[in-house]
């Protein structure tokens, strides 16, 4: 099982023909290095494929995930230099395409 402490957006739009070692190397350029059990997630300009990589401590991990239809909810707007860090939930929502922005306001119900 691959161990991940922290997960965070690089929001900057990526080529999802890069590899593992291209994230990597917009990893590094972007924070100065990569975390070892840190996850980082990239998605291209339409949102509509994300790539995830992992440093484990030995080696890089890099997995890709597409919708059949739609596409992710991307943060957008940011500072592309500055990546956003994910709660494990923010992670599970976003992956499966849903508003992960919004997940504090749909722990309460409220009087409409």
């Amino acid at each position: 099982m691959i161990r991940i402490d922290a997960l965070w957006a690089c929001t900057a739009p990526v080529d999802m023909r890069a590899g593992a070692d291209r994230l990597l190397a917009c990893v590094v350029q972007t924070l100065g290095a990569a975390q070892a059990h840190h996850g980082y997630l990239f998605a291209n300009a339409r949102a509509t494929r994300v790539k995830l990589i992992v440093h484990d401590g030995w080696g890089v991990w890099c997995a890709a995930r597409r919708l059949n239809a739609g596409h992710f909810v991307w943060p957008r707007g940011l500072e592309s230099s500055t990546p956003l860090a994910l709660t494990q939930e923010q992670f599970d929502a976003l992956v499966v395409g849903l508003p992960w922005q919004r997940l504090h306001e749909r722990r309460v119900i409220t009087r409409v």
